[in-house]
């Protein structure tokens, strides 16, 4: 080397060389469970999911008469109780479990498919719904949510039915315009919920393009046969990533006929760090789930009514629905603007942009998001879980019991809520040194980047945890 050489000073290098590039090295399949031969002739058997699919739907028709015919007292009520004491508590479990599956056999599922039979004109799903659909889920979900608390959706048997009706009401017209489950995939709140939750789930469904790349089928995985319907979802199998847009309804293991597909086990997040495309609008709703669960808390808490005065006389007016949309929105915002300020100091060490590290970085948020969701709920699950039996009895004909609903004790509740906590927090920050480190393999770049994403992560368990520490009242 020539003393010139020595004299010029150091080139920065680019992260666009190959030794700097990013990993996208694709996420490792563990054992095909359809390799078992019981298990493959569950998901082929043509009973499979219709078993479940009408259970759930004569579940549904009763939780539906009990809201609407029912008492009129939640805390009397069947259909309520099992709606939001059990069933809205116990749901995230089984996303983490078996991915998006509740969607194969949801009701508003099988309604659907029944109205396509009968009148669908099968149209093409509207381009505008492809690409704003997420977004419309976010804001269908925090409307939902918005109008609980200015009605008392759950507080009232006949206010839950009112949203069933409703929502029975979209699907049927969807199922009568448009193809396969467009509202599931496009519109569907509690979809868009799973679909991200599902992203943790231990079970992934997904095909194997060497023998996909020669067949000659002419995609009936997709398209579906005489026999059985294509992808309900509108998901290609062999390009399918992500657990979002699989329900495990089987349709395409059915129909492939070179047992293309598997069925395997995985490390529970590990769909996080290997997505190669994140979107804002995932990352948008995962943190606008933690300012719900975040307010859900605080409007529980006794000194609720103290806050809402304090909000009124900072905006002039004691007018509830002003001040409540305002302390709402501004708890969505709050979430959503931490990630934002998080993602734009960690621009500042790297080459991607604030809302590129907002998306990358917003997925490892869920596992925080859902132990945050699976503790506010376990509040109601084992203080009030033994009102399912209670309520029951009356429709036998025997008394309701007038003692505690309370499965445990409040100390043990606490416990389980800040166990849940502690293992959100392990995960997404676990998450958050996979993201950073798949991104920037050969650097130490990945160190500063965790930094403002892991103060995120810890800062939002510390509120959670000090609120669940508080005394809460009962909704139901």
């Amino acid at each position: 080397m020539s003393l010139e050489e020595l004299r010029k000073p150091p080139q920065p290098v680019s992260l666009t060389t190959p030794s700097m590039a990013p990993d996208r090295t694709p996420e490792p399949r563990g054992r095909n469970l359809l390799d078992i031969a019981w298990v493959r002739a569950v998901f082929e058997s043509s009973l499979y999911p219709k078993v479940f699919q009408w259970a759930v739907l004569a579940g549904f028709a009763l939780v539906g008469y009990e809201l609407l015919i029912g008492p009129e007292a939640a805390s009397r009520n069947f259909g309520t109780v099992l709606m939001w004491v059990i069933w809205w508590p116990l749901i995230p479990v089984a996303f983490l479990l078996l991915g998006r599956f509740w969607c194969a056999i949801c009701p508003f599922a099988t309604i659907n498919d029944l109205v396509q039979r009968l009148v669908g004109l099968e149209r093409p799903v509207p381009p505008f719904l492809k690409k704003y659909g997420i977004w419309i889920i976010d804001a269908s979900f925090l409307s939902i949510t918005w109008a609980d608390h200015m009605w008392g959706v759950v507080e009232s048997p006949w206010g839950s039915g009112v949203l069933l009706l409703m929502l029975t009401s979209a699907v049927v017209v969807s199922g009568a315009l448009w193809q396969r489950r467009a509202f599931c995939r496009y519109l569907c709140f509690l979809g868009g919920v799973s679909a991200n939750y599902s992203r943790t789930g231990i079970i992934a469904l997904r095909a194997n393009e060497d023998i996909c790349r020669t067949c000659t089928s002419r995609a009936v995985c997709f398209n579906g046969s005489a026999k059985v319907p294509g992808c309900p979802l509108f998901s290609f199998p062999r390009k399918l990533d992500t657990n979002a847009e699989c329900n495990l309804c089987a349709n395409c293991i059915k129909n492939c006929p070179n047992q293309a597909i598997s069925l395997s086990v995985r490390k529970p997040t590990s769909e996080l760090w290997f997505m190669s495309k994140p979107q804002v609008e995932v990352a948008f709703l995962a943190m606008a789930i933690m300012g719900i669960v975040v307010y859900q808390n605080v409007s529980m808490l006794e000194g609720w009514p103290t806050v809402l005065h304090h909000v009124g006389a900072f905006l002039h007016t004691d007018y509830y629905p002003v001040v409540f949309s305002f302390t709402f929105a501004l708890a969505i915002a709050m979430q959503v603007g931490l990630l934002a300020v998080a993602a734009g100091v960690a621009a500042r060490f790297t080459t991607e942009t604030l809302w590129q590290n907002f998306a990358r970085f917003g997925y490892a948020l869920i596992p925080l998001d859902i132990a945050a969701h699976m503790a506010h709920n376990l509040f109601h699950l084992l203080s009030e879980g033994r009102a399912v039996v209670y309520t029951a009895l009356p429709i036998v004909g025997q008394p309701m019991p007038t003692e505690s609903p309370a499965i445990v004790g409040s100390d043990m509740i606490h416990i389980l809520q800040y166990a849940m906590l502690a293992l959100g927090v392990l995960a997404s920050l676990y998450a958050v040194y996979r993201t950073a480190r798949r991104q920037y393999p050969a650097t130490t770049m990945h160190r500063k980047v965790m930094v403002p994403f892991s103060v995120l992560v810890i800062g939002l368990a510390l509120l959670n945890t000090w609120m669940f520490a508080l005394p809460m009242m009962h909704r139901v």
